[in-house]
């Protein structure tokens, strides 16, 4: 071009833009292009054959059959061009497609004993660092959701809908007394979120009272007095967990030990005991509902102390943002470890209900939580935690939720241990 198309001034051969008016010249066409104004070459399209007599429908043309052309006018390839199939050295998925596969294909990739299958696909194996071998999903820890049940006890604990893991935990078992009947024993524990480590101190808790409590009870301890040394070892556990190296301490300096909550029962033919450290629950609640039920536990906690000394009404203590403020719990630096056992002899069948603030939140009175606990509660303790967790959930979730469910008096099919 030798003049500026918009404005006509000259131009150089090497201009890419007009001096005068700035006109962007790779938007003007060439010399010898097409003009945009005129109308395409039109394509000469196969025409479909006429249906005979016989009715059947004209044959379909394949994209092969069609040459075209391109924008250009020029003819596109004769051939369309497919893929290889991935060679038997290309990547292979680990695990049948359980959607498709045959149940033949299904059973040939069960994984060994001791191998998880994946939540996801249902499929591939999982690998040591959490990951599904097939389809890559991240797998839930193994504490996020738990649930056991053994005869006459069951528990059901998750982490809930708001934290990043859960805290809590559980041990629930039976042990054989000395006159041969069962002992039925669930403990509860809830780690403190603002101390390190809180999910191992409420595991530590859990398997040393456990513990304690299977060592005292067949030797004819008497409950109440194998709880209150439960509760001795379960906050030795734990006060262990804080034994670190100076050089932690220095990078670290304002960690705080690890530490729990405690809440445990003990449940036998005739007597019902319950033993606790801090604000984790247990509720008494009669088969017949007609029957009041009743909280067995009182909480360490500022709303607590508060209501104890008539400084306030317990709906106004647990209104006040530092109502969960606990005053006791087992960790090293626990003021002073003070036991708090209770022992019952219900008059009528019934439940005990051991869990953690996660639930206690959403049903706080005996009223409430009795409302919310299925009716065949004693006949179906899993089925009943699970909708108590539920309920939980339903609220909001706010906390992990942890409830152990243990029917008065024992089954028979309690008796044993485990």
């Amino acid at each position: 071009m030798s003049v500026c198309p918009s404005c006509e001034e000259p131009l150089e051969e090497a201009d890419r833009f007009c001096g005068a008016c700035g006109y962007d010249l790779s938007a003007a066409p060439r010399p010898g292009a097409p003009d945009a104004t005129e109308e395409p070459a039109s394509v000469e399209w196969p025409a479909a054959p006429d249906l005979d007599s016989s009715d059947l429908p004209a044959p379909v043309h394949l994209s092969t059959d069609l040459r075209g052309t391109d924008s250009g006018g020029s003819e596109l390839p004769a051939a369309v061009r497919f893929d290889d199939p991935p060679s038997d050295d290309g990547f292979r998925i680990a695990a049948p497609d359980p959607r498709t596969a045959t149940p033949e294909e299904l059973g040939t990739s069960t994984p060994p004993a001791g191998t998880k299958l994946c939540v996801a696909c249902r499929a591939g194996h999982v690998d040591p660092d959490g990951y599904c071998e097939n389809c890559g999903h991240a797998q839930p820890r193994e504490r996020d959701h738990m649930e056991q049940e053994l005869g006459a006890v069951a528990a059901v604990s998750d982490r809930g809908l708001r934290h990043h893991r859960n805290e809590d935990s559980f041990a629930i078992s039976s042990a054989a007394l000395p006159d041969g009947s069962a002992a039925v024993v669930a403990v509860v524990c809830d780690g403190v979120s603002s101390a390190t480590r809180p999910d191992d101190a409420s595991l530590a808790a859990t398997r040393a009272a456990t513990e304690a409590l299977h060592e005292a009870l067949p030797r004819g301890t008497h409950p109440q007095q194998a709880m209150h040394e439960s509760i001795v070892a379960a906050a030795e556990a734990v006060n262990a967990l804080a034994d670190e190296p100076e050089t932690a301490r220095e990078h670290k300096p304002h960690q705080n030990a690890p530490a729990c909550t405690f809440v445990a029962s003990v449940v036998t033919k005739e007597l019902l005991i319950v033993g606790w450290i801090g604000d984790s629950r247990a509720y008494w609640v009669p088969d017949d509902r007609e029957a009041p039920a009743a909280r067995l536990t009182e909480d360490d906690s500022w709303a607590a102390q508060m209501v104890a000394a008539g400084l306030m009404s317990e709906a106004e203590a647990y209104a006040d943002e530092r109502a969960h403020a606990i005053t006791g719990w087992l960790g090293a630096d626990a003021y002073e470890l003070e036991p708090h056992t209770a022992s019952f002899k219900p008059d009528r069948p019934g439940v005990v209900v051991v869990c953690t603030d996660g639930l206690w939140n959403y049903a706080e009175s005996a009223d409430e939580m009795a409302r919310v606990l299925p009716a065949d509660a004693a006949r179906n303790p899993l089925h009943s935690a699970q909708v108590l967790v539920g309920h939980a959930l339903d609220g909001g979730g706010h906390d992990n939720v942890t409830v152990a469910v243990l029917p008065f008096p024992v089954p028979q099919s309690g008796a044993g241990s485990a």
